[in-house]
């Protein structure tokens, strides 16, 4: 799904709002996370997921066209870890949330 795909979708689904405030609304979601990423934060977005930032370290690899030897640089890349219940989802498994709600309360 790509970002017109969304709007679209979440616009549908709330007919009292109009596209373009639905777009406005999702851009200023993935903005504030990828400004809160670019400053090196952690984001949680409970049930769905963690963004972080990861550093990779310089390497060698080669170009596959002439397996030449080529340095690559050190660079950060965005990781994300799905929660549990969108793992679940995924895997097609059901979260029974009165347990989970039971889980939470004696962990806290």
């Amino acid at each position: 799904m790509i970002r017109s795909e969304l709007v679209a979708r979440i616009a549908a689904q709330n007919p009292h709002l109009f596209a373009s405030e639905v777009e406005a609304v999702v851009d200023a979601i993935l903005d504030r996370i990828a400004g809160a990423l670019a400053d090196g934060d952690r984001v949680e977005v409970r049930d769905f997921g963690t963004f972080c930032v990861r550093d990779r370290e310089a390497r060698t690899a080669r170009n596959p066209r002439t397996g030449e030897r080529v340095v690559v640089g050190a660079k950060a890349h965005v990781h994300f870890k799905p929660g549990k219940r969108m793992r679940a989802r995924l895997n097609l498994e059901r979260v029974d949330p009165e347990r989970e709600a039971d889980r939470t309360r004696r962990a806290s």
